[in-house]
């Protein structure tokens, strides 16, 4: 481990004022990444800012109608919380199909938009990676590339964003709500994270001087047609080689409004609002969905070890669509696959 100051932070303006006081500090409220990627010396911040203490631990109505989350909200406490379970049940299965109960016990729900990848190369520090020395290349493209993206890659970078409870986020439509030395301003959740480009070191469009302070929710949840389905390599603890997230409304028997992201598959969970208009209108089957399944991968592309994933997601897809028009969800306690 690295030497390292370490600071409390009394209130958001405090924090604040830390990190615009040491442009070579981070914060630091669960840990469950940052500490990993400091022991793998992947990162070497100078300072750490413990915003474990702020007041950000609440989950309420929002004036919109929806539920605000303080950004320090566990996520064992926001999976298992009685109004995410009854009216956005497609996010508490998201959850609990990430990490392990030990690791949702401290990860928050800030951090948990902030994880860095799981890129082999990336915490490999004696291979070249643009995401973590840029200009250096990218290791993954000619080499062991199974877990990496097959949308929205660069040339510069075909890392994946490795979180569960973003899928969900992204298909309900969460709103970011941040902090900065200019006040508050709230970033749609499809703008948040990047697109690796050239410059894929730069995950989000969070400002090094601002926090997260919560994640809104809008009114509607889905709560009657939803599922999130995760394949992984094991039962276990494992990170998502693709996992889909999808929503459904009905009105006389055809969707009249349908939601789907993807995960594992890109450098930001994966969404094209012309995949869930193919779907209104339509009944609820194997050919709509199929035709959404081929919306949502257009542009697709494996680098050798990863090309299964095409034909997973586009399988993925289809039957976590079924699972939410029949409204038999993905049972997070059942890992295998119905």
């Amino acid at each position: 481990m690295i030497n390292f100051q370490f600071s409390q932070a009394t209130d958001v303006g405090d924090a604040l004022r830390q990190i615009a006081a040491d442009p070579d500090a981070s914060f630091i409220a669960g840990g469950t990444n940052i500490v990993d990627l400091m022991k793998y010396d992947v990162e070497r911040p100078g300072r750490l800012i413990d915003i474990s203490h702020l007041p950000l631990r609440t989950v309420e109505e929002a004036p919109s109608g929806g539920l605000s989350i303080g950004a320090l909200v566990p996520n064992s406490d926001l999976a298992y919380h009685p109004l995410v379970e009854a009216r956005y049940p497609l996010l508490s299965s998201a959850i609990l199909a990430g990490a392990s109960q030990q690791l949702r016990n401290m990860a928050s729900t800030g951090g948990n938009l902030m994880q860095r990848t799981r890129c082999l190369y990336f915490y490999d520090t004696v291979t070249p990676c643009n995401k973590r020395d840029p200009g250096s290349g990218c290791s993954a493209i000619t080499g062991i590339n199974r877990i990496n993206a097959i949308l929205g890659t660069s040339e510069a970078c075909i890392a994946t964003h490795p979180s569960d409870m973003c899928v969900a986020l992204a298909a309900l439509e969460a709103m970011v709500h941040v902090a900065g030395p200019s006040g508050e301003r709230a970033i749609p959740f499809a703008d948040f994270h990047r697109l690796p480009g050239d410059t894929p070191e730069i995950d989000t469009n969070l400002a090094p001087d601002e926090i997260i302070v919560a994640v809104e929710l809008p009114p509607k949840g889905f709560a009657a047609n939803y599922s999130y389905l995760k394949i992984r390599d094991r039962l276990s603890y494992a990170f998502a080689l693709v996992s889909v997230a999808a929503a459904l409304e009905f009105e006389n028997g055809r969707i009249k409004e349908a939601r789907l992201a993807l995960g594992g598959v890109a450098h930001k969970p994966w969404r094209r609002t012309e995949a869930e208009a193919a779907l209104q209108g339509e009944a609820p089957d194997r050919e709509a969905f199929a035709k959404a399944a081929d919306i949502l991968l257009q542009n697709s592309r494996g680098f050798g070890h990863n090309d299964f994933k095409i034909g997973l997601a586009r399988r993925a897809i289809e039957r976590t669509l079924t699972q939410a028009a029949r409204g038999t969800p993905q049972v997070q306690a059942i890992k295998k696959i119905r």
